[in-house]
């Protein structure tokens, strides 16, 4: 058996496995899917800032970040940016 046989023989292997793999995840979902299904907004997000009156004003540091993201979208766009 050549090199170039097992080579052949480990990729359909792969493909097949693959495949199987990719089938049970499908035919999982829709039976979850059916059970329960998924309707935007009525999932429960936990994602809330801890403190988010630290965004009520930039700090310093986050102003000059800014002004330097316009102004290489200006540059990027062939415009020049001023204040």
């Amino acid at each position: 058996m050549e090199t170039t046989d097992v080579g052949t023989y480990a990729m359909v292997a792969l493909t097949i496995g693959l495949l199987v793999f990719i089938w049970r995840m499908r035919m999982r979902n829709i039976a979850d899917s059916q059970d329960d299904p998924a309707v935007a907004g009525q999932d429960i997000l936990d994602g809330a800032a801890i403190n988010p009156e630290q965004f009520d004003e930039p700090d310093d540091a986050a102003l000059d970040e800014m002004q330097e993201l316009l102004e290489n979208a200006a540059e990027s766009q062939g415009l020049t940016y001023e204040e």
